[in-house]
């Protein structure tokens, strides 16, 4: 089978996006919406089909092995023979799930956004804009060696960067755009300088090559060592500070909330299916090396997932804002995908590898609906704050049904998608790290319990007195709701234990009662009490609230980390590092400069007299100077 085809999927977005951005005004807004979604559209076509022939037809070897496949591949800059930067197409089991889950969910996108961005100044911008995301993360997906993806990865964070900070009107909006491009910069250059030790060490930037565990460049790699830890740990764990940065893992999860400043539409593009999970398929590209040379860095990987997936779901408990919320869930899911590879191992071991992407495919669909859902609220109430909404199920039955469909996915329940793909993760983590395991079961109550409160705030709760009669969206908006929902629902069916596994061998899961019960069970007491505090207008939650004092508020600010940061960034780096640099640079650097202008300038307005064109000057010089030779000649002459 020729999948060479498959470069036209990534290279279609690109071309939309010169179309549309070249076009300009010339080009009418729907013109601009039709042509990125037409586009969009027929690289989730070309995805399916993919997919379907790379899972079902010709991606087996004889072994029964899923196989790597480079579809295309051309050297752009040779080093050596063995290091050079290539541009390629990549085919496995993880690049070709995730063409699935980004085309899918841009498409959505594209398509939902015809109706939620109608009207809006800067409607071509907008799909120019998404055009070049998709585009940059289906590059990234499809990379055959880290610096194809870290090149795409940068052009994903200046799309992020272009998106997030679409009203650039707004002061918040691009506030919020540099908070996300510096925050993430900062953990590019610890993935840049992990690049070029893990090349130093291995000699290769090729996934195919690093990731052949049978070969001699991870063993390699192992040989040197700085404070009891190889080249090549250290190496990885600069990577995943990369990775940690996109994915907003602590401390780096800064900029996700804010990041709510750009369209709805955005959010559930960029910060809830795609972008944010780029972190979690770098460590799944390199998961061979990191499980086979470095389990110290699996090791940071797994507490800092599960520490993150805790801190982020306890904040999303206070929040009031609705994307807010679900910001902090998808650090607190993204957070679970994290500590699944890092209590994974190899091959018959990997369940947390294989869990961790199933995941990542299910929580894409519910994530991408729970933020589609969102925009239709505030479209139809103009209001982010959950304190100003309730009631709504009787306005707005397609999004109140899709809302909740996507909300039993998250809290876990069965049969809907997130149940089996938290399991396996619950799974993965009891068998390899007891305290990893108790703090996901909590996550697992307080995602169930935090998820709940949004949904009764949302469409239960007060009967709230709304200036305008809210209403269903179009179905240019809704579609994709429903789209989403019916994935969510059969996705957890697919059995992916079949498909993507970290050595290409198939895994044949089953549900293990012994977990999945408790989780279940814990997953509806979070429920239970979300329905007690919050389905009729109660003044208990004010009463929970006032016995936390100053907790709640703790909490409520974030842990005040945004303080902490700004207090760093102003008092210390600025006032300490940054004036003195700028002194030095002024007065030293400049004065010296400056100096060296002045010597020269001076110098130049004595010596200019001597050329002033008048002949009885230069004759006395002239008769001046023989005269003077003459009489140094005479003195030593004499001597």
């Amino acid at each position: 089978m020729d999948f060479s085809y498959s470069v036209l999927i990534p290279l279609i977005p690109l071309f939309a996006f010169l179309i549309i951005g070249l076009g300009g005004n010339k080009l009418k807004a729907l013109a601009s919406g039709l042509l990125g979604t037409t586009g969009l559209g027929v690289s989730f076509i070309l995805s399916l089909y993919t997919a379907y022939q790379y899972f079902f037809v010709f991606g087996k070897s004889a072994e029964g092995v899923y196989q790597k496949i480079v579809a295309f591949d051309m050297v752009w800059l040779r080093f050596t023979e063995t290091l050079h930067i290539n541009m390629g197409v990549l085919l496995d089991p993880i690049s070709v799930m995730m063409l699935v889950v980004v085309t899918t969910v841009s498409f959505m996108v594209h398509i939902y956004s015809m109706g939620y961005m109608k009207g809006e100044v800067g409607f071509e911008r907008f799909f120019a804009f998404l055009s070049l995301f998709s585009f940059s993360m289906l590059g990234l997906v499809l990379a055959t060696n880290i610096f194809q993806m870290y090149m795409f990865w940068e052009l994903v964070g200046v799309s992020s960067f272009l998106l997030i900070g679409f009203y650039y009107q707004k002061p918040s909006a691009v506030a919020a755009s540099k908070k996300a491009f510096i925050v993430t910069r900062f953990a590019d250059l610890g993935f840049l300088i992990g690049i070029l030790l893990y090349s130093y060490s291995t000699g290769t930037f090729d996934f195919g090559l690093l990731t052949n565990v049978d070969g001699e460049l991870i063993r390699k790699g192992t040989e040197a060592g700085f404070l009891g830890l190889s080249m090549l740990t250290w190496s990885l764990i600069l990577v995943f500070m990369g990775g940690a940065g996109k994915s907003a893992m602590f401390p780096l999860h800064i900029w996700l909330p804010d990041a709510m400043e750009g369209p709805t539409p955005v959010s559930a593009l960029i910060h809830a299916a795609t972008m944010v999970v780029a972190g979690v398929y770098l460590v799944a590209r390199l998961f061979p090396v990191y499980a086979l040379s470095s389990p110290d860095a699996l090791e940071v990987v797994a507490y800092i997932g599960a520490f993150s997936s805790l801190f982020a779901a306890i904040i999303a408990c206070t929040q009031f804002d609705i994307k807010r919320v679900l910001a902090f869930s998808t650090m607190s899911q993204i957070g679970y995908m994290m500590l699944a590879l890092g209590v994974s191992g190899y091959g018959e071991h990997g369940i947390g590898y294989m869990a961790s992407m199933f995941h990542l495919f299910t929580h894409a669909m519910f994530k991408a609906l729970l933020f589609l859902a969102a925009g239709a609220i505030i479209h139809a109430v103009h209001t982010n704050d959950l304190r100003e909404m309730g009631g709504l199920r009787k306005y707005m039955p397609i999004t109140h049904i899709t809302f909740f469909v996507a909300l039993m996915a998250i809290a876990g329940i069965p049969p809907f998608s997130g149940f089996f793909s938290k399991d396996e993760i619950l799974v993965a983590a009891f068998e390899h790290n007891k305290i990893i395991f108790f703090s996901s079961m909590l996550v697992a109550g307080l995602t169930a319990f935090y998820m709940s409160r949004l949904y009764f705030s949302i469409f239960w709760g007060k009967n709230t007195h709304y200036h305008h009669t809210p209403h269903e969206t179009s179905p240019v908006m809704y579609i994709p709701l429903i789209f989403l929902a019916l994935v969510t629902v059969f996705a957890g069916f697919i059995p992916f234990g079949e498909l993507v596994t970290s050595d290409g061998k198939a895994l044949h899961l089953h549900i293990h009662w012994n977990i999945a019960i408790p989780a279940v069970l814990v997953a509806l007491t979070g429920i239970g009490v979300a329905t007690a505090l919050y389905m009729k207008e109660s003044k208990t939650p004010d009463k929970v609230v006032a016995s936390l004092g100053g907790v709640y508020k703790t909490i409520l600010n974030k842990f005040y980390f945004d303080e902490i940061y700004m207090f760093v960034t102003k008092k210390i780096i600025f006032n300490l590092i940054s004036k003195p640099i700028a002194w030095f640079d002024r007065h030293i650097v400049d004065g010296t400069m400056d100096g060296i202008g002045w010597v020269t300038t001076t110098s130049s307005e004595k010596m200019k007299n001597f050329q002033s064109g008048q002949l009885q000057q230069y004759a006395i010089v002239f008769i001046s100077g023989v005269i003077a030779l003459v009489l140094i000649f005479s003195y030593f002459s004499t001597n």
